[in-house]
């Protein structure tokens, strides 16, 4: 099965997308849901795809999950709920329950628009990630190269949870990269728990003048922290389209990833995301 591990689903006119603001954003401020998906999804030959969180709203999660309910090609929600709450497992219970609940597969949240930069550090963020994966759900670091230090002693303090580091933290590419990113990277990778989306990085670099040859140093970068067997391919669609359409943002992951060898690629679009996120996957 072909997986794409990391996209969204959003209505502005419905709800509140603070990240969305910006006037650059403009082109996908508006409505993008399963019905947009499915024909790009057939058309680049993938078979299913994970919806993440696009805001901090469990209403969110559980429209998520309805979805799942009636998308068979939805696999997997990773969805938001409040860390800071004590009743955090309450929550993931309910949620559990309710239609679709079986494919809550992580939590995540924007932990790179928080002002502390160890935001995962606090005590009631670390007591809240403990009920996530007393769940046994996965946590996606959404994080940039100023929070990798947290998300490194955060990984550390939980050897036996599975984390998924969104977007290989942002690297800034249309920069040229840096070497504090490339480092702090290469210490998250030392620990076996965690997972690097392949994802988001057109959008980290000039979003009208990259191809794949800009994006591969970033992509062997972070092949060669996590290995061939922690990849994972994800298209950030529809947040891609600010650079590229799907099927140009596929094809040139599809190309950076082929040049790590054809297993490589086979394990970064589909097996590492079924091993990441425990998906239950039929046949």
């Amino acid at each position: 099965m072909i997986i794409d591990a990391h996209q969204h689903f959003w209505d502005p006119a419905r709800a509140d997308y603070p990240w969305m603001a910006a006037d650059e954003l403009t082109p996908i401020r508006r409505a993008f849901g399963p019905a947009d998906l499915a024909p790009l999804l057939k058309a680049n030959g993938i078979d299913a795809s994970i919806v993440v969180q696009c805001r901090s709203s469990v209403e969110e999660t559980e429209e998520f999950l309805r979805i799942t309910h009636a998308r068979p090609s939805v696999i997997g929600v990773v969805g938001w709920a409040d860390l800071t709450d004590a009743a955090l497992g309450d929550t993931l219970d309910r949620l559990r329950r309710s239609p679709g609940g079986d494919k809550l597969v992580g939590i995540r949240h924007q932990v790179h628009d928080e002002a502390d930069s160890d935001w995962l550090l606090r005590e009631d963020v670390q007591r809240g990630l403990t009920a996530v994966f007393a769940h046994g759900l996965a946590y996606d670091f959404l994080v940039r190269t100023r929070e990798l230090p947290a998300a490194i002693a955060t990984a550390q303090a939980f050897p036996q949870a599975r984390f998924v580091l969104d977007h290989a933290a942002k690297p800034p590419i249309a920069d040229g990269g840096s070497a504090e990113w490339s480092d702090r990277i290469k210490a998250l990778g030392t620990c076996g728990n965690v997972w690097c989306k392949i994802s988001g990085l057109a959008t980290e670099a000039v979003w009208n003048d990259w191809d794949a040859d800009r994006l591969f140093p970033f992509v062997a970068n972070a092949a060669e922290c996590f290995g061939e067997d922690r990849l994972i391919f994800g298209s950030d669609w529809p947040v891609c389209l600010l650079a590229g359409s799907y099927g140009e943002i596929k094809s040139a992951l599809e190309t950076c990833l082929a040049r790590l060898g054809p297993q490589a690629r086979d394990k970064a679009f589909g097996m590492n995301a079924a091993q990441a996120y425990r998906l239950a996957i039929a046949g």
